[in-house]
């Protein structure tokens, strides 16, 4: 078991703790899923969020969110356009039905990743 070292400033008494960094993620930009995640679960799950702050996890959490939340997406609005015979890639045919079946198949896309990762 490792001690907790204290050190003074003024009248007081302050803790020596160090959160470590994980230097994989240190570089990683936390995106649009990640930070939806972050204001949920400091919203809605309190406890969870301190309990993920105060061992350093909070944002290894966010980033394992954001990164499989955008897997997840691009693989649903793959699979949705096959299905449906719209192309990925937007073909040269009319642009505004293209656009429009995409925004769609994106928006059916992350409603299902909201419920099944953001918000639970």
């Amino acid at each position: 078991m490792s001690k907790i070292t204290y050190h003074k400033e003024g009248d007081y008494l302050i803790s020596d703790l160090i959160i470590e960094e994980n230097k994989a993620n240190k570089d990683y930009h936390i995106g649009k899923y990640g930070n939806l995640r972050l204001n949920f679960i400091k919203q809605h799950k309190r406890g969870f969020y301190t309990e993920l702050q105060m061992s350093g996890k909070l944002r290894d959490h966010l980033i394992d969110v954001d990164k499989q939340a955008n897997k997840e997406v691009a693989e649903l609005i793959k699979e949705f356009a096959e299905i449906e015979n719209i192309p990925i890639y937007f073909d040269g045919r009319d642009p505004l039905e293209w656009v429009g079946h995409m925004n769609n198949i994106k928006d059916r896309a992350e409603e299902i990743v909201f419920s099944e990762l953001i918000y639970v």
